[in-house]
């Protein structure tokens, strides 16, 4: 097991002009260290557990005797808070000095802790200490990263939930579950003339069914919280002059895109943010989609159909007062199989577009929506509809325990479909040896989730995403 119990230091707080800065201290040792740096009414090293202390922080060296030399060798005016082991960020000895912020206060305080003795921390390196000290699983800790780089009320609540362990639990009950069918499906191969066999007896094998279902629901509600927790691009996508630009505008609440009459007004790519369920939005308006225009245009047609091929939903805004034209068709046949969302457009004009045309041109179903882009009406509609579609049918309360990292994801998938090979070893029924193996393999899987199986490279690649100071 990998141990890390040397002094690390590192400035936990984002650069630049601020109230405060804090330089955080972590490791055997830390308060001696610290102490190297402090000058207060006591020393940290005798000071009580939580507890915060007021005085100076000093550099070495300096000029003059007593009292003018502490002076000479000021920093800044400090407060030291003091954690002991167990009971810190860590669970080793913290000590956390918050100075003035600045270009050079943290940054000088910082150069003083490592000249006594300490190192500059890693990224992530504090994080890392608390899951090594039994502090966070891996869940835990990877939520922290999350928590900072959080955009949206929904992702900093889906981030929030996981640092508190709802998905760890939730991993842990089922691995509980996985770990008793095992023990009863090698005992059964240990003690087969005992028990009457070795083949999976049928409650263990709905035991497994059962296991595998609940990894299908983690994962059904996977897809939306990984979009509340990254973000999504969301393209409209039509023919000149449907009402793209206007549409775009309309669900910003502002004039951002520029809308005239003329055909091919935009030729570029123009991108806005917003929330929608929770979900961080970038939509992008684009060039209307069309051949044998000039070649400026032609290059903002290129942009929005390689636009639309990598977006996770396309907007496809049609007229509802004109007839389908060839135009029409052609997008069709190119969103054919995407993610597509309609917006049936100028529904304050009479309808000349038929029902169900947009699924007959894609050649398969997608969710309508009618409205009025100049005038706003029916964007309420569409702003719920989008939100079905990005997967928020559940509302945001489903995000609680869900799965929104993709290398959780993936180590989840590897286990429903380890799961699925034991029950299918069971039910044949095949011997119990198979049916072990599976089962370890999907403990396996959830393992590399929650930590307990992870290794020195995958906590490297974890943690070195992590910024210096957490």
């Amino acid at each position: 097991m990998l141990v890390l119990d040397d002094v690390i230091a590192a400035v936990a707080t984002a650069p630049g002009d601020a109230g405060l800065a804090v330089v955080r201290v972590s490791g055997r040792g830390a308060l001696e260290v610290a102490d190297a740096v402090f000058r207060g009414a006591t020393t940290l090293a005798a000071a009580a557990p939580n507890s915060a202390h007021h005085g100076w922080a000093v550099a070495p060296g300096g000029a003059g005797d007593g009292a003018d030399r502490e002076i000479g060798r000021r920093i800044d005016e400090v407060v030291a808070a003091v954690f002991r082991a167990p009971r810190s960020y860590t669970r080793e000895d913290v000590v956390e000095l918050s100075c003035h912020a600045g270009r050079l206060c943290a940054a000088r305080l910082l150069e003083a802790l490592i000249a006594a003795g300490a190192r500059l921390a890693r990224p992530g390196e504090f994080t890392l200490r608390a899951f090594l000290n039994g502090r966070l699983d891996l869940v835990q800790a990877e939520a922290v990263a999350d928590l900072i780089h959080a955009e949206t009320g929904a992702a900093h609540d889906l981030a929030l939930a996981q640092l508190g362990g709802a998905l760890s639990r939730r991993l842990d009950a089922l691995a509980e579950q996985l770990g008793d069918l095992l023990a009863e499906v090698e005992a059964r191969i240990d003690f087969a003339e005992d028990v009457g066999g070795i083949e999976a007896p049928p409650h263990v094998i709905a035991g497994i069914e059962a296991a595998a279902g609940q990894l299908a629901g983690l994962l059904d509600g996977a897809p939306y919280a990984r979009a509340v927790r990254e973000g999504v691009r969301v393209v409209l996508v039509g023919r000149p002059n449907v009402g793209k630009s206007t549409l775009f505008n309309a669900l910003l609440g502002e004039e951002r895109a520029i809308v005239t009459e003329t055909p091919g007004t935009t030729r570029d790519l123009v991108s806005e943010h917003l929330e929608i369920a929770g979900v961080p939005v970038t939509l992008v308006d684009t060039a209307g989609w069309r051949d044998g225009g000039d070649p400026v245009e032609t290059i903002g047609v290129e942009r929005a159909r390689s636009a639309a091929a990598s977006a996770a939903v396309a907007l496809w805004v049609l007229d509802r007062s004109a007839p389908p034209h060839d135009e029409d068709q052609a997008i069709g046949r190119r969103l054919s199989g995407k993610r597509v969302l309609v917006a049936l457009n100028k529904r304050d004009r009479p309808a000349r577009l038929a029902p169900g045309s947009a699924a007959a041109l894609l050649g398969h179903e997608a969710p309508e929506v009618e409205v009025a882009a100049a005038t706003g009406l029916g964007i309420g509609a569409l702003r719920e509809a989008l939100a079905s579609r990005l997967g928020a049918a559940g509302g945001q309360g489903a995000l609680a325990g869900a799965v929104s990292n993709p290398r959780h994801g993936e180590a989840l998938e590897r286990g429903r479909a380890a799961l699925e090979r034991a029950a299918g070893a069971a039910r044949a029924p095949q011997p119990g040896e198979i049916v072990a193996l599976e089962l370890r393999e999907a403990l396996g899987a959830l393992g590399e989730v929650t930590g307990r199986a992870a290794d020195a490279d995958l906590l490297e690649r974890i943690f070195s995403r992590f910024c210096v100071g957490k």
